[in-house]
């Protein structure tokens, strides 16, 4: 089956920015400080995720003014595991991380319940695709709730640097 299941800020924030990417990315590419700034994920962090999601083939970088990263792949075909995967996040329920060491270097009387439970995760995120996800109601409304606070934020700053020159 899939790997052992145990999801983690990395894991999380992976999806969370391989998301914005997609929405904000079909135009032009987009840079990590704007995901940065929309998902309020720090921006070396973002550089460390995105190195990796690079390695594993997700996004393309593109350098120069107006760069940024792009998907590698159309969203349709990548699942959320995948992206989970990338960032060498273990999708593990047990306790032992998957090891079967559990109970002083045997198994627990739980073990291959929680190894199920990690594999059950593994297989529900393998079936949902960042196109998924972005075709989702409650996911463009937030996507727009964001975009709206970083224009304010934009406007705001702008404002701010024409009072003080």
């Amino acid at each position: 089956m899939g790997l052992p299941m145990r999801l983690t800020t990395k894991g999380r924030y992976a999806v969370t920015a391989m998301l914005d990417l997609a929405i904000h990315g079909q135009q032009k590419p987009v840079s990590l400080n704007d995901i940065s700034g929309r998902q309020h994920i720090s921006l070396s962090y973002l550089e460390q995720l995105f190195a990796k999601l690079r390695r594993s083939n997700l996004v393309s970088s593109v350098r120069g003014p107006g760069g940024g990263y792009r998907l590698a792949v159309d969203s349709a075909n990548i699942s959320i595991a995948q992206v989970v995967d990338a960032v060498n996040e273990s999708m593990d329920a047990t306790r032992c991380q998957g090891k079967g060491d559990c109970q002083e270097g045997d198994q627990c009387l739980t073990h291959h319940l929680w190894e199920d439970l990690s594999n059950q995760i593994h297989t529900f995120l393998n079936d949902i695709s960042i196109q998924d996800l972005i075709s989702r109601k409650e996911i463009k409304d937030v996507a727009k709730r964001q975009d709206q606070q970083a224009q304010r934020a934009n406007a705001d700053e702008s404002l701010i640097h024409l009072t003080s020159t």
